[in-house]
């Protein structure tokens, strides 16, 4: 990410000058500082890897070995069966869900209570999804009305669960984005972050980070200097100042 170090440098240059007005920097000042920054393909072609491997893209990540030589830090493998776990949650298969995260890992679960419940809880919502009221209040007191006993926050999250069934119409439920696909996104990321986590790997992958602390040191640097920015960072254009 060569252009963040050369925005964090020349916001250390700009604030030791302490001046009154923004400087200016012109587009081409700016495009050579950016030629003077070497950075190694073999860096860049391994921040895509972890990219492709944190998000499960294992067949692209597959691809992308053999035609740049970079290896992946963890078994390719392992990435289908992760990813598996993930489809069954973004599905609504919780229970196929847990069976595989057993089958991958039993301490994964039994080490995260947070996970689980929430596992369990995305259960609960599949089933008052699917009008199972009777089964959806039995497995709520059975399975996760003890756990609530043991966690103030578990017990309020079942609270907010439960409160779907009052609601004949849960597009008037203050808590119907329960049953939104977003929170079966949300219970099938967490999943996966613990996945990564039991095999030594990030949880997030690097690239996304980069571009948030771009971001940051773009913001600092407007206070002080007029730059060709990047706007857009699906094309990386530098867009030049406004003066």
């Amino acid at each position: 990410m060569s252009l963040f170090w050369i925005v964090i440098r020349q916001l250390a240059e700009i604030e030791e000058q302490m001046a009154t007005s923004k400087k200016v920097i012109t587009r081409e000042e700016w495009e050579k500082k950016l030629n003077d920054v070497k950075i190694r393909k073999e860096d860049m072609n391994k921040l895509v890897m972890n990219f492709l491997v944190t998000e499960g893209y294992v067949e692209a990540a597959e691809k992308f070995r053999m035609e740049s030589g970079t290896e992946p830090d963890i078994d390719l493998a392992t990435i289908t069966d992760r990813m598996a776990v993930k489809k069954a949650v973004q599905c609504g298969n919780v229970e196929d869900a847990i069976e595989k995260v057993n089958d991958l890992n039993p301490e994964i679960l039994d080490t995260n209570p947070q996970l689980f419940f929430h596992l369990q809880q995305q259960r609960l919502i599949e089933l008052i999804r699917n009008g199972k009221v009777e089964e959806a209040l039995e497995f709520a007191q059975e399975e996760l009305a003890p756990r609530g006993e043991e966690n103030q926050s578990f017990l309020e999250e079942l609270e907010r669960t439960v409160s779907l069934l009052a609601f004949e119409d849960v597009s008037n439920c203050p808590v119907g984005e329960l049953l939104d696909i977003a929170q079966r996104l949300k219970t099938a990321s967490e999943v996966n972050a613990a996945i990564l986590t039991s095999q030594s790997h990030e949880k997030d992958p690097k690239l996304p980070s980069l571009l948030k602390m771009l971001i940051w040191a773009q913001n600092q640097l407007d206070e002080k200097a007029a730059y060709p920015r990047i706007n857009d960072l699906s094309n990386a254009t530098l867009e030049d100042p406004a003066v």
